[in-house]
């Protein structure tokens, strides 16, 4: 009987022995599948932030792009504008000149010529508003280019981190 109480005493040891170990090594598995999910859940934060932060980058470009192409159009717009004011100047200084050039060549009754130095008179303050016009225009333009070579310098410029002051 003594053979086998120590044959079960010895089965029980080795059981709880084996148990034991199995335990352990049950949770030293746990313990490391934890530390993975941690070690992911951080990598996901890390990568959600690093995503976030790309975004408001990529919206901050879209915004200085779009700042860009708006000063591109106003400066296109004043150049234009520019353009047809000394265009329309041309034209009325021309239409002065063959006007005096008229009078001063041919004999026309007094009514005539009354009315065509009215006419002279009338292209001559036409052309003095567009001259004055004109160097409104001229401003407007180089203040376009201004805006427009300040909203370069900004695309231009590292953006800095998000979170950075």
């Amino acid at each position: 009987m003594n053979r086998s109480s120590f044959l079960v005493l010895g089965i029980l040891s080795f059981s709880t022995t084996c148990f034991g170990q199995t335990t352990t090594t049950d949770s030293q598995t746990l313990q490391a599948l934890l530390s993975e999910i941690r070690l992911l859940r951080q990598d996901m934060q890390t990568t959600t932030i690093a995503a976030q932060r790309a975004q408001i980058l990529i919206y901050r470009l879209q915004g200085q792009e779009a700042a860009i192409a708006r000063a591109s159009q106003r400066l296109d717009d004043a150049r234009d504008k520019f353009a047809r004011i000394q265009n329309e100047q041309k034209h009325v200084a021309s239409d002065v000149k063959q006007t005096e050039d008229f009078i001063s060549n041919t004999e026309n009754p007094a009514t005539q010529r009354k009315e065509l130095e009215d006419r002279v008179r009338q292209l001559k303050t036409r052309l003095e508003l567009l001259e004055s016009e004109e160097q409104q225009r001229q401003t407007r333009e180089i203040e376009a280019e201004q805006q427009l070579r300040a909203e370069a310098v900004r695309l231009e410029r590292p953006a800095r981190p998000v979170g950075a002051p």
